[in-house]
């Protein structure tokens, strides 16, 4: 069980990846709205958000392995709960 939950479909052990366009984009725009002020940082704030929700999403969709696509759907559950907060 435990090779399925960590290891890909070639039996690499997978916990970490190098960071996709969505994961870059997510740490670009976070980074931008802590060094902005007004109504710059809440849109960066926002746009931060959204691309940290597709990569959540696209984890858990495409996943590599369980970990990664709960990972992704963790992600997606604070995002989520943080929004109707």
């Amino acid at each position: 069980m435990l090779d399925k939950i960590f290891r890909d479909q070639s039996g690499r052990i997978v916990l970490w990846q190098w960071p996709n366009m969505p994961v870059l984009c997510w740490a670009l725009f976070k980074v931008a709205a802590l060094v902005s002020a007004g109504h710059l940082q809440s849109a960066f704030s926002s746009l931060s958000t959204a691309f940290l929700f597709v990569w959540a999403y696209l984890e858990l969709a495409q996943g590599v392995n369980y970990f990664r696509r709960t990972l992704g759907a963790v992600v997606l559950v604070a995002i989520v709960i943080s929004f109707f907060r």
